[in-house]
């Protein structure tokens, strides 16, 4: 199956945010959220694979997100380079820079900001985000409970 240009252009149009949303929330840096975007529907195109239905194809596309994303996580290059301060850069229109909240969560490790990204901002039941990121359902359920502890221990001690 070959994807037309249109097929291509739509799918982008419909989960272009849902993706992008992913991976500026678990790298937490506008430069690698957006080579993220690129690979994720490069290997898209490249996968020519046909889906049952649309929550699969995005079941897919946010997997493919968190994988490439951990992949970048693992790199060589990510470990020996710093990040540029992030309110140097411009709005991306996507997130507000300067949201408490998000700053406060981009300070978590990425298996806190993963699921609380996809159980928050994607409204995935529990279920979802644990086959789509290999886990299990009392893993997530702690991951996310761990995440709001300290989440709610941060917001605490800036008041």
């Amino acid at each position: 199956m070959n994807y037309s240009e249109q097929d291509i252009d739509e799918v982008i149009g419909l989960y272009a945010d849902t993706v992008y949303r992913l991976a500026y929330s678990m790298v937490s840096n506008k430069a690698d959220a957006d080579d993220i975007f690129q690979e994720v529907f490069l290997r898209y195109i490249k996968s020519n694979k046909a889906f049952s239905d649309e929550n699969h194809r995005k079941a897919w596309l946010i997997r493919v997100t968190v994988n490439c994303c951990k992949k970048l996580y693992a790199s060589a290059w990510h470990k020996h380079t710093l990040p540029l301060n992030e309110a140097a850069l411009q709005d991306n229109g996507y997130y507000d820079t300067h949201d408490e909240m998000l700053e406060l969560i981009n300070t978590l490790p990425l298996k806190y900001k993963t699921v609380i990204h996809l159980f928050y901002y994607e409204e995935l039941p529990i279920k979802e985000i644990a086959r789509l990121t290999g886990q299990k359902q009392t893993t997530v359920r702690t991951q996310l409970t761990r995440a709001r502890n300290l989440l709610k221990e941060r917001l605490s001690e800036d008041e």
